[in-house]
């Protein structure tokens, strides 16, 4: 099983964003961070989940996964495969098709506190967006 810490940041609501993804299990270690574009926190918490289902596929096909964020909007809307925010259903399609070519996939709620690593990892992505742009 593959253990995937997602989180998502802004500077601004909406402002530029950025995602941190750590993978990992027993023999694998895999951490990375992208700029996401201008979004609301929210927004980028869910893209967060669409990269790290991405980097799984290109480099765990066939793998269980386990993703967990500290964000309960998104575990909330991708348990329960739904939501009515007309900005996040494309997305949230989008992760839904992603997580139906893995032979099991569930998200689970953690505290902040237990996602620290890709909190640093999302808010190090936008510095180095604003390094690149001043």
């Amino acid at each position: 099983m593959i253990e995937v810490y997602v989180d998502g940041a802004s500077s601004g609501n909406p402002g530029p964003s950025g995602v941190g993804i750590i993978i990992k299990n027993k023999q694998h270690y895999l951490s990375q961070n992208f700029y996401v574009g201008i979004l609301s926190n929210h927004e980028a918490e869910i893209h967060a989940v669409i990269k790290a289902l991405q980097l799984c596929k290109d480099n765990f096909p066939d793998q269980i996964l386990s993703i967990r964020s500290d964000s309960k909007l998104v575990v909330d809307i991708i348990e329960r495969e739904h939501t009515k925010n007309k900005t996040y259903q494309p997305l949230l399609q989008e992760i839904l098709a992603e997580i139906e070519t893995f032979p099991h996939c569930f998200i689970k709620w953690i505290p902040s506190t237990q996602n620290k690593k890709a909190d640093r990892l999302a808010r190090e992505a936008i510095l180095q967006w604003k390094n690149t742009t001043t």
